[in-house]
């Protein structure tokens, strides 16, 4: 025969291995996966066959880029800092986080943060031949 108080201790030890089960599934499924959209944007290219790019670009605190254009439109998004762009004779100010489209036409960024700040440009233009 088992003692009450050994019956006592083996049910709260099953006790505390099935909360310890139910806190680590908690946890678990806290930390799901998602999927969430920064960016659509239909885009018509001037050519079947494109050059796509991924360039890491970094500001030191204060750069602003002279006027300039690239080769091709695309989504940028930012890493750190906080950016001034001027697109098109558009002006927006963007942070970690943030998706823009840059159009390809001429532009400006300046760093209006308080350290470096870092983007991500995804480019796509016509393929050279």
């Amino acid at each position: 025969m088992t003692s009450p108080f050994r019956a006592l201790g083996l049910a709260l030890a099953c006790s505390a291995l099935a909360l310890s089960i139910q806190s680590a599934h908690a946890e678990e499924s806290a930390a799901k996966f998602s999927r969430e959209s920064l960016l659509n944007k239909r885009v018509a290219l001037e050519s079947n066959d494109i050059d796509a790019r991924v360039i890491r670009v970094r500001f030191p605190k204060g750069f602003k880029t002279p006027l300039h254009t690239h080769e091709g439109p695309g989504p940028r998004y930012v890493l750190k800092g906080k950016l001034k762009v001027e697109d098109d004779g558009q002006s927006h100010t963007y942070v970690p986080g943030d998706v823009f489209w840059e159009t390809g036409k001429e532009m400006t960024v300046e760093n209006i943060g308080r350290g470096e700040a870092e983007i991500i440009i995804f480019e796509m233009a016509a393929a050279k031949k």
